[in-house]
């Protein structure tokens, strides 16, 4: 069993931001074979895209993982249903967004799985929490 740190951005904007958040730490906590190993601060942002809505709490998670990209992904969108989340419009607003980001330094390049995560250079938020957590920039 390979065990790999992928970093897991969360995002907010609908509902009780911070609990949702809080209850998405706690559920990405509980996936098998996965550990958080720490935790950015909470940042209050602006949304990106071309949609109105109001401001997003961001976060990004560390995690020590077994479960491989592709396995990862699939829980992180089943704790977005779980969250009340509908994809209605591209860059719409959300209960909660969960972003593979970084998973260790493997490049995937699938229809709907892309790490490093590409608005990765476009987010400085993401940026910043990275940094927070000691996690170099991929070159």
């Amino acid at each position: 069993m390979t065990v790999e740190r992928a970093a897991i951005a969360l995002g907010s904007n609908l509902g009780d931001r911070a609990a949702i958040l809080s209850r998405a730490r706690a559920a990405i906590a509980a996936f098998p074979e996965t550990h958080v190993v720490a935790a950015s601060r909470v940042e209050e942002t602006a949304p990106l895209g071309p949609v109105a809505q109001g401001p997003y709490l961001n976060q990004m998670l560390l995690v020590e993982t077994a479960c491989g990209p592709r396995a990862l992904l699939d829980a992180l969108l089943g704790l977005e249903r779980a969250e009340g989340r509908v994809r209605r419009e591209r860059w719409g607003p959300r209960t909660l967004d969960c972003d593979i980001v970084l998973y260790g330094e493997r490049t995937v390049r699938e229809p709907d799985l892309v790490i490093p995560h590409p608005e990765l250079p476009n987010r400085p938020f993401w940026q910043r929490e990275l940094e927070e957590l000691h996690v170099g920039l991929p070159v």
